[in-house]
């Protein structure tokens, strides 16, 4: 009996173990030996997809020096299809180099505002508005050749020719046929010079005339002369004048009065050449537009009603 009832004990125990003490079983070979996953190297091809994804350069740039492994493709056809793919110079040098520092962006272009319409004229063009040298007026919308007077020299109050005497170092008087030129300006008067090359503006004189009888004269210094007497200039007017083409000038003339003037061309009284003998001078006439007047005719007073005058008769004291 005894040995019954430990055999039904021995029985239940080793029951009771083998329902409720299952042991695990163990992990498959392949799962135990599992590593964690290695990111793939950044190639051209990331690169590329990035530029045609719209990423900015700087963040593309950022992307390939953080990247843990690199793989680009960097040989000269390589370098073309990268160009060509659209890729930056910048990125393309971080791709070969990428401790390389990219180059900075250029600077904005920027453009220097208009200048205003009333400093237009201050402008100076390629092309001068005149075809060829010489001394021009405005007339209405062209430019009109101020025609050219011939000049006889004179010194110590004799008339003369400069055949022999070479430079000429002084003051001397210019003669001009006629008591008026020919050409008459109005205010506002433009005036507009067309040098040689290699002559200045500064070398023109622009001269008051002072009328004679049947001539016209002057009194000018040529030669040089550093310290000339104040009676050299007295028929000396002093201008400004503002570049508007390559060798055109606009003269900014001082307000004329009415009378005679002349612009004298430098070299006219300085040579001895047998066609310098006679000067030349553009010579122009001032006049200014008179004021309208306007009169009326007197108006008669009405007749007093209280005069007892019949019309036609005349009135009694």
């Amino acid at each position: 009996m005894r040995r019954s009832l430990l055999r039904i004990v021995l029985c239940a125990s080793v029951m009771g173990t083998a329902v409720g003490g299952q042991q695990p079983k163990p992990a498959s070979k392949a799962a135990a030996s599992a590593k964690p996953a290695v990111p793939a190297a950044m190639t051209n091809a990331d690169v590329v997809k990035m530029v045609n994804g719209g990423l900015s350069e700087s963040l593309i740039i950022a992307s390939i020096k953080q990247a843990p492994k690199r793989a680009f493709a960097t040989n000269v056809d390589s370098l073309i299809e990268l160009k060509n793919a659209g890729v930056s110079e910048n990125i393309i040098r971080i791709m070969l180099d990428p401790s390389a520092a990219p180059e900075p962006a250029p600077a904005p272009f920027t453009t220097r505002p208009a200048a205003p319409p009333d400093a237009a004229p201050a402008a100076v063009m390629d092309v001068s508005p005149v075809s060829e040298i010489g001394v021009y007026y405005r007339n209405g919308d062209l430019w009109a050749d101020l025609l050219p007077e011939v000049v006889n020299w004179k010194t110590g109050g004799i008339l003369k020719h400069l055949a022999s005497a070479g430079v000429i170092k002084g003051d001397v008087n210019g003669l001009i046929n006629g008591a008026s030129s020919k050409t008459v300006l109005r205010e506002p008067i433009q005036i507009l010079i067309d040098t040689a090359e290699g002559v200045a503006i500064t070398e023109y004189q622009l001269l008051k005339l002072r009328q004679n009888a049947d001539t016209r004269e002057f009194r000018t210094v040529t030669g040089g002369v550093m310290h000339a007497e104040s009676g050299a200039t007295r028929d000396l007017i002093p201008f400004e004048s503002k570049k508007i083409g390559a060798r055109a000038h606009a003269l900014v003339l001082p307000s004329l009065t009415t009378g005679e003037y002349g612009i004298l061309s430098p070299g006219s009284a300085t040579s001895s050449s047998a066609s310098a003998q006679l000067g030349k001078i553009y010579s122009f006439r001032v006049q200014s537009v008179a004021p309208v007047e306007t009169s009326f005719a007197p108006i008669a007073p009405p007749p007093d009603p209280h005069s007892a005058t019949e019309p036609g008769q005349p009135a009694q004291e």
